[in-house]
């Protein structure tokens, strides 16, 4: 693969760059598309035209629907200099050809924080709370009392300890549950799980979670951690919750572990295949609680992730370190200061 690097992004642009704005038919633009269209000359394409628009592209943006479009249209010759990916994952982008080429890697890391964190937090008290056990009743117009959960005390494990780990790890924690994570990185002294441990362990860990809580991001090591070891290790109570990568877990294992009883529930936002196939399992177990990979799609998350992306096309046009800047070996965006604008 050939690459012809026309101006440094370090450097500055002497023109607008070329950006080609990868969406489909149906999808808006960004609100903002008037202040984007001022600082580049933008091309707009859906996943067909890509492969043609990408050669004299200086930057590409992958606004909507783009799961594995880019691989597929990867030129043999181009000048582009940055990706960014309007979502926080980014293993959907990461082909080996991608990883070589001297091309910046940008996501959406930190929009969707909280939002998720909110989720996992429903997530835990819908379970403890039964709530939606009382939604069965309520259509069958049964008055069933009962006792519930306590959800304060309970322990999570959350696996992933980037910063929608830690979003989730803070308010988690605040409403009284007792929280560790799960990292590359065992310590002790963690200022938002405490206690870390490691994520290569999982299963020597799991016996100890009310809730094990999926947020990491999906890589070689990550992939299928969640596997019939640790679902054997936890206890009958637990309650597992996927908001992070569908392949993080083996489904088949997992889809038995909930038919047996071998684990409690399962909350699951994401999935091996999206959508959910009709036939699958999943849909008809009143143990699993299934939601269509939107845990982050608060009302406004397009406004916050285009807002973030003008900042970074200012930083690039004018030769600036860009923000959220992705390790493109370890599939995640590092923690590297940038300056304010």
């Amino acid at each position: 693969m050939e690459t012809e690097n026309r101006t440094s992004q370090h450097a500055g642009l002497t023109a607008k760059p070329r950006l080609v704005i990868q969406t489909v038919e149906d999808a808006p633009k960004p609100y903002n598309a008037a202040a984007i269209e001022d600082l580049a000359d933008v091309v707009y394409t859906g996943p067909a035209g890509l492969a043609t628009a990408l050669p004299d592209a200086d930057a590409l943006l992958l606004w909507t629907r783009f799961a594995g479009v880019l691989q597929r249209s990867w030129p043999a010759k181009h000048h582009l200099q940055w990706v960014h990916i309007a979502a926080a994952g980014v293993d959907s982008v990461l082909f080996d050809e991608l990883r070589d080429a001297p091309v910046s890697v940008t996501n959406a890391h930190g929009v969707y924080d909280e939002p998720i964190a909110e989720f996992v937090l429903g997530s835990v008290l819908a379970h403890d709370k039964q709530l939606h056990v009382s939604k069965g009743f309520q259509r069958n117009a049964e008055w069933r009392r009962r006792e519930l959960t306590r959800t304060a005390g309970k322990r999570v494990l959350i696996v992933g300890t980037g910063g929608i780990g830690r979003a989730t790890a803070r308010l988690l924690s605040a409403v009284g549950l007792e929280v560790r994570g799960a990292g590359r990185t065992e310590r002790d002294d963690d200022p938002d799980f405490g206690t870390v441990v490691s994520s290569s362990e999982l299963a020597e860990h799991a016996a100890w979670a009310d809730h094990l809580v999926l947020i990491a991001p999906l890589t070689p090591d990550t992939r299928s951690i969640v596997d019939a070891e640790v679902l054997a290790a936890m206890k009958p109570s637990a309650h597992l919750i996927n908001v992070g990568r569908g392949a993080l877990v083996d489904e088949p294992a997992l889809v038995q572990a909930l038919q047996t009883h071998r684990i409690a529930a399962a909350s699951l936002d994401v999935f091996a295949t999206e959508p959910l196939p009709e036939e699958h399992p999943f849909w008809t177990m009143d143990n699993v609680h299934v939601s269509a990979h939107m845990c982050g799609d608060v009302t406004g998350w397009q406004d916050a992730v285009a807002d973030q992306f003008l900042d970074n096309l200012r930083r690039f046009v004018e030769g600036r370190e860009l923000r959220n800047p992705v390790d493109k070996e370890r599939g995640y965006a590092q923690k590297v200061p940038v300056p304010a604008s």
